[in-house]
């Protein structure tokens, strides 16, 4: 199994943000990363300079002048998501996703909230000791999906 760490995953997304930005040939993963790169304008430069990025991490900081969260766990994320739903793991959460942006009427939009969704789950699983609860984490994106 793949386990990259921090400065692999900067090194992953500068490269493939270099090779499209330069009409290079891209991998299926990074056409992907590409694809959310691109809506997130305000993180460019930080993917465009992939010795800032792995300064800035050695320095202990973020590349992102006030910045809440790192652009490379936003765009992991929104990775994240995007490998849930294509391959529905766990089980129910493409179409929850599914009817989120519909409701939405926007794919990226309905991300955002079911990385929300992920990340309470996440931080759910770390505080309890226990598994991540992927039904609970379904459950909630599909509250979203259904509220008023």
């Amino acid at each position: 199994m793949f386990a990259p760490n921090q400065a692999d995953v900067r090194r992953f997304f500068c490269g493939a943000y270099n090779k499209h930005h330069t009409n290079q040939p891209l991998e299926a993963i990074e056409t992907l990363a590409a694809m959310w790169m691109d809506l997130h304008p305000e993180y460019a430069g930080d993917f465009a300079d992939e010795a800032g990025a792995l300064t800035t991490l050695a320095a202990g900081g973020d590349t992102s002048a006030g910045a809440t969260e790192s652009p490379f766990l936003h765009v992991s994320m929104h990775l994240s998501v995007s490998e849930q739903c294509s391959i529905d793991q766990p089980p129910g959460i493409r179409q929850a996703v599914e009817l989120l942006a519909a409701k939405k009427g926007d794919l990226h939009a309905a991300h955002h909230a079911v990385m929300d969704c992920l990340g309470r789950m996440v931080w759910e699983s770390q505080r309890s000791g226990r598994p991540p609860d992927g039904q609970a984490y379904i459950d909630h994106v599909r509250q979203l999906a259904t509220a008023d």
